[in-house]
């Protein structure tokens, strides 16, 4: 049988972004293996059927040793097991992932580039950026090597820098979403309009731009209006703390939810959704979630966040790190419940036509293929 090692940061990325995928591939015959940080959600992942490696990564470290150790043991891991087909998810992966396969001369690799962070932001690049386009150039530079990209920007850097070939070089657009599950639903009863936004609890992901825009709008809107944060730490060294989040929500107005397993419910429970975002995004999950459930979207007019909406259409697009624009914008879907039916049916039909993760599958199942 086919074997297929699918590589990602953590147990609970996995979950929350590659598991369709994963799963059609075991149905279409692979031998599929998951390599990712056990962050406790192991039995989580070995309950689909699916076997698991704890791969010893931090996704956001830095310490030379720490690295060395990760691309030693994908290196040995991939001699030992010869898998026929390396799928690294992430900039990190990637970076090892490629060069441990190419030394242990795997047959075939596909590298998906979900988002390009901080590392890869503003128009001049430090060494250590220089070092890793450099080692991923290395890397790449062989037959049977296929990048996936959620938006046409990092594929055109890649491209630029000569980290890739065109032909090597695929676009689709995010990691799906399930529109059977994030049904359209129309939005519930009203007042409070609530507001949410979904992601990890780091700074660049827009969340004091949100609580200033709230802020903003707190004198017209207090008791009317609730805003949500939804996501879990995280150990990103720009990541929010415990008691910075409880100092800057005051747990009526303005609620942090934390971690939450019931985000398709809590989308369904919301009037309007908003990311805005100044991070490299590839293109955001938590959007497209939003656009299938039938939401309105604020967002940034940045990497990857615009490309979940047509201004004016199925939402608004934005200035980055501009709260006044932020609240304007809400202002307006907040007091026009018609402007918010209609972008929301406008944001499904995108999520129908763009984001399925149905198209999504077969889109990396004939990848896979083709790397053989």
């Amino acid at each position: 049988m086919r074997k297929l090692y699918m590589v990602v940061n953590e147990d609970r990325f996995f979950l929350s972004h590659r598991k369709e995928i994963a799963l059609a591939a075991q149905q279409d015959g692979w031998q599929v293996t998951i390599v990712c940080k056990d962050t406790g959600q192991r039995s989580d992942v070995e309950a689909l059927g699916l076997p698991m490696i704890d791969l010893p990564i931090n996704p956001t470290g830095t310490n030379l040793l720490e690295e060395l150790h990760t691309l030693w043991f994908l290196y040995r891991l991939y001699r030992h097991d010869r898998p026929d087909v390396v799928h690294h998810v992430g900039v990190k992966n990637i970076l090892w992932g490629g060069i441990a396969a190419k030394l242990a001369k795997i047959r075939g690799v596909v590298n998906a580039v979900s988002g390009l962070g901080v590392l890869f932001s503003g128009d001049s690049y430090n060494l250590k950026t220089r070092l890793i386009m450099a080692a991923m150039r290395y890397a790449n530079r062989r037959q049977r090597v296929s990048l996936i990209f959620q938006n046409l920007e990092d594929r055109q850097l890649f491209i630029t820098k000569r980290i890739a070939t065109t032909a090597q070089c695929e676009y689709i657009k995010g990691s799906g979403v399930n529109l059977r599950e994030f049904a359209y639903t129309p939005e519930p009863p009203y007042p409070p309009v609530k507001v949410i936004l979904t992601a990890r609890m780091v700074r660049e992901k827009g969340i004091e731009t949100l609580i200033q825009a709230a802020e903003l709008l707190r004198p017209e809107m207090q008791g009317r209006v609730i805003f949500q944060l939804c996501g879990g730490l995280h150990n990103n060294p720009k990541g929010y703390k415990d008691y910075e989040l409880q100092a800057l929500c005051d747990g009526e107005y303005i609620q942090w939810l934390g971690h939450r397993s019931d985000v398709c419910q809590l989308l369904m429970q919301s009037h309007i959704v908003t990311l805005p975002s100044y991070y490299r995004e590839g293109l955001p999950k938590s959007l497209i979630e939003a656009a299938a459930i039938g939401r309105p979207i604020v967002t940034t007019d940045s990497y990857g966040c615009k490309d979940t909406v047509v201004h004016g259409v199925n939402g608004f697009l934005i200035p980055i790190q501009d709260p006044q624009a932020l609240a304007d914008r809400l202002r307006q879907l907040i007091n026009d419940p018609a402007l918010r039916e209609r972008m929301g049916r406008a944001s499904r039909q995108k999520a129908e036509l763009e984001f399925s993760v149905d198209r999504v599958i077969d889109h990396h199942l004939g990848l896979y293929r083709k790397s053989l």
